[in-house]
């Protein structure tokens, strides 16, 4: 191989890395706005068929269990009322078509005339590359409210950060 095929190899790694962290990045960012809006089957498509999506007080295993909670009375009332999940910048890591994710989500409900910050969460996603693109196996969500587990789920990232 020559020097300008090497480099351009190089180049070529190089780009396929920032658009793979691209791509999933918008995917985890379009949680919000999908699940807002109501978007059942499109919020079920962030995932694997057989995807987990474990938040605290619900479990769902696979894609037809995440368009049911999206369905759901409980979250149409929260719709309704008026609702942002505000779900902020990841850190992703990638790992030929292996991916992880950190970060946060802030649900905000409109209560009583003003907009109340209802959960703060700590997220951690795990995601695959597939021939349509990235898709999640598995997002678990911890409430921030002093467990050592929420903070733990952000920790598992960064294996390499020494902890106090």
């Amino acid at each position: 191989m020559t020097d300008v095929e090497t480099r351009l190899a190089a180049l070529e790694g190089r780009l396929r890395a920032l658009e793979d962290e691209r791509e999933i990045t918008r995917l985890i960012l379009s949680y919000g706005p999908l699940v807002d809006s109501g978007c059942a089957e499109a919020v079920a498509g962030l995932w694997d068929e057989d995807g987990v999506y474990d938040v605290d007080e619900l479990m769902m295993d696979g894609r037809p269990a995440i368009d049911a909670m999206v369905r759901s009375g409980n979250h149409q009332r929260w719709i309704a009322g008026g609702c942002a999940h505000f779900v902020g910048p990841p850190h992703v890591t990638v790992s030929g078509d292996e991916a992880t994710a950190v970060g946060y989500t802030l649900m905000i409900v409109n209560q009583d005339g003003g907009f109340t910050l209802r959960r703060a969460t700590a997220n951690h996603w795990t995601l695959h590359r597939t021939p349509e693109g990235w898709s999640v196996t598995n997002r678990t969500n911890r409430v921030l409210d002093g467990r050592r587990e929420s903070p733990d789920l952000l920790a598992s990232h960064f294996p390499e950060a020494e902890r106090v």
